[in-house]
């Protein structure tokens, strides 16, 4: 195939450039702005959907990044602070836990959702009791396992910090990824399921808390008729023609969502009879099937880097899977918490692939997928 099928890019539907305009014809392109603001009161609408009260509160800034930092610095991450991570994520989720200082302990990943496992999480807390904060990443879009993690940060008071950037529309009981933490963050990276070309927002529903981050994320700075500034501020809010962007991909989120699912069906249903199996989802949980994502079952005498290489030969866009934290050269030096006979994240990222997930691709070009793997085990 002359095209090449890429694994997840940006898909753009007009409504974008209204609101990308109406930002320069008002001259308002700097941060802040009306689009900041109502990019924010929508994504609050969208994330209080089903709740009882409007519980959460948003602030748009400049990357998912940006918004795990704030996070961070509200939950009170000081210097030798031991944090509580997931071991399998991208680098984001964690870095900001050495900005401020602190030492990340990570935690393995359970079989079931390939998230944190709430018995290697309670198994840390045994050996670090003095532990207040627990950063939680939805793997793919995959919701974790809420009510264990959340039972078992209340037995040891400890703030949980959800990091949502890939698991926006993603749902757990009905409710909202990215609503279940103290303080969370989601992502509008190029390839996540919607995008401001990059930016990210902070929600919690504190709104002392809110506004704290708030003027952190704008250097700081005090009111008054001068500059004045009694605490480090960061540069981290959104444009205000970056969030023009992002409410009109939001109008989209729930079709982008079904789009996603569908892409992972027909991986399912076309991949039957090979040693592969996809990645797996909790009951009562819903996904937003972000990146479809398959291991090549123990046995199989098969790579994934074979495989990515092969399918890369035709015109195939793959990924690794994670490669956990702790395996990272940078982080070698930090524990690292198991339950099980051997790491389970690291035999998903020592088995698995991610497969293209873009929901511009086309069934044939799905197909022409799906039959490249076939050929590659048969």
């Amino acid at each position: 195939m002359k095209k090449r099928i890429g694994l997840s890019t940006p898909t753009m539907h007009g409504e974008e450039m209204k609101f990308v305009q109406e930002a320069f014809d008002k001259n308002w392109i700097a941060p802040l702005g009306f689009n900041c603001d109502n990019f924010e009161i929508e994504m609050n609408e969208y994330l209080n959907r089903g709740l009882p009260k409007d519980c959460f509160k948003t602030l748009a800034l400049s990357s998912g990044t940006a918004s795990l930092h704030l996070a961070m610095k509200l939950a009170g991450i000081k210097r030798g602070d031991v944090v509580l991570c997931s071991d399998m994520t991208f680098a984001a989720t964690v870095n900001p836990v050495t900005y401020e200082g602190g030492k990340q302990v990570y935690i393995d990943s359970e079989k079931d959702s390939w998230n944190m496992d709430p018995r290697a999480l309670r198994k840390a807390f045994e050996k670090y009791p003095e532990a207040k904060v627990v950063v939680l990443a939805h793997l793919y879009g995959t919701p974790s396992k809420m009510d264990e993690i959340l039972e078992i940060c209340r037995e040891h008071n400890a703030i949980l910090i959800e990091d949502a950037a890939e698991a926006l529309g993603a749902k757990y009981k009905g409710r909202e990824c990215g609503t279940f933490g103290k303080y969370n963050a989601i992502s509008f990276n190029g390839n996540k399921i919607i995008t401001t070309s990059g930016g990210g927002m902070l929600i919690t529903d504190d709104e002392d808390a809110r506004l704290h981050a708030f003027k952190l994320a704008t250097q700081a700075r005090e009111k008054a008729p001068w500059y004045q500034h009694e605490e480090i501020g960061y540069n981290y809010r959104m444009s205000n023609v970056v969030a023009g962007i992002g409410r009109g991909q939001l109008l989209h989120l729930d079709e982008h969502r079904d789009l996603k699912e569908k892409i992972y069906r027909r991986y399912e249903e076309g991949l039957k009879g090979l040693p592969v199996k996809l990645n797996p989802y909790l009951e009562n949980t819903v996904p937003n099937f972000w990146l479809t994502c398959m291991t090549i079952d123990e046995g199989a005498d098969k790579s994934p880097i074979d495989l990515l290489n092969a399918l890369n030969e035709l015109n195939i866009e793959t990924r690794p899977i994670w490669k956990p934290m702790h395996m990272q050269p940078v982080f070698s030096d930090c524990d690292f918490i198991y339950v099980e006979d051997k790491p389970v994240d690291e035999d998903i990222f020592a088995r698995g692939l991610c497969l293209p997930s873009d929901i511009k691709m086309t069934d044939e070009e799905q197909d022409y997928v799906i039959e490249a793997i076939r050929k590659f085990f048969n």
